[in-house]
């Protein structure tokens, strides 16, 4: 990956695998370089809302239908900490009514009672409630009584509504929800069933619906994740949040912290990491009674198995990598 590539919005690629039993640490100097220097793409996959819904209805937030004042009135003045908009959600759930999903889910979350908390389906979601007017109505994009717009981004097809349209929304028919980040930004991937940044097209490890997966580190569904997800050079997702914690709260020296969670795949290019090992091993050779003992090796980046000399590192004579594990 080069100085000069572009930076996205969400980390894209990913690490070195390792051996996870292994306590040796690497030079501290090889670590600080790789966090200064190793420039890192970034990209966001964010979902903008949950799945679709059968109903074939259009999408205003697609459309440019010119706004009379009366539906552009209140605009960004009502919603809740998660979206700017100026209709609740009936939930046809508990038939209780609710900014968004989020809050709803919040406070279901909250239940003393374990058996009587849910999640809203919006697909479900039937009724919304104007917040100028308060008139209860069937989900449209305005409100039938006041005429106000209940927000500048609104799609039927997911039941949502948004005043801040800074974020870019567009709706994916392939994923089936909203995503943000604008529709010319982004593609969709068949193998991989996502959006991703047009700088992944062609360039990036498939693995077959690789979003349709939990976070290896919160467990968190990532599809619908509304934080920002990096996709690894090995294929996997991550939250982006998460990555930056397992790097942080990894041993100091230690290659765990720089390899997938998932694989032990390499998230970086490592070889000027390797080359300081190789100048390491060669400066600090093994005691007397070691030297001679042979290991053999697999290599958690290319998979290839060797037979190498004993040492704190074992470097893989395929590849060159040092991400490897004894067997």
């Amino acid at each position: 990956m080069s100085d000069s590539s572009p930076r996205l919005q969400a980390e894209l690629w990913g690490w070195s695998p390792v051996d996870r039993t292994s306590t040796t640490e690497m030079p501290c100097d090889s670590f600080e370089k790789l966090d200064t220097e190793l420039p890192v793409e970034q990209f966001s996959v964010v979902a903008e809302d949950c799945a679709a819904s059968d109903r074939k209805v259009k999408r205003s937030g697609d459309s440019k239908e010119t706004a009379d004042p009366q539906s552009e009135y209140g605009v960004g003045e009502y919603g809740c900490t998660h979206y700017r908009r100026r209709c609740k959600l009936v939930a046809p759930c508990c038939n209780e009514v609710y900014w968004c999903r989020h809050c709803h889910n919040d406070a279901q979350a909250l239940q003393p009672d374990i058996t009587k908390r849910h999640e809203l389906d919006r697909r479900q979601v039937r009724e919304v409630v104007c917040a100028v007017c308060d008139k209860r109505q069937p989900v449209s994009p305005r409100c039938e009584s006041c005429g106000v717009s209940f927000g500048k981004y609104v799609c039927l097809i997911c039941n949502f509504f948004e005043d801040n349209t800074t974020k870019k929304q567009y709706h994916c028919d392939k994923c089936g929800i909203c995503r943000v980040g604008g529709r010319e930004n982004f593609y969709h991937c068949d193998t991989c069933g996502c959006c991703y940044a047009n700088a992944l097209k062609g360039c990036h490890t498939c693995v077959q619906d690789s979003m349709a997966s939990d976070c290896p580190v919160c467990l968190e569904y990532l599809f619908d994740s509304v934080k920002p997800i990096s996709v690894l050079q090995c294929g996997h997702t991550i939250h982006e949040d998460c990555l930056s914690k397992l790097r942080v709260l990894s041993e100091p020296g230690h290659l765990s912290g720089y390899t997938c969670p998932m694989c032990s795949k390499s998230i970086y290019d490592m070889s000027s990491v390797w080359r300081e090992l190789d100048a390491s091993v060669a400066a600090n050779p093994m005691a007397p009674e070691y030297q001679g003992m042979i290991c053999q090796i697999s290599c958690n980046d290319c998979h290839e198995r060797s037979e190498v000399p004993f040492h704190v590192w074992l470097k893989c004579n395929a590849c060159g990598s040092y991400n490897t594990r004894k067997i």
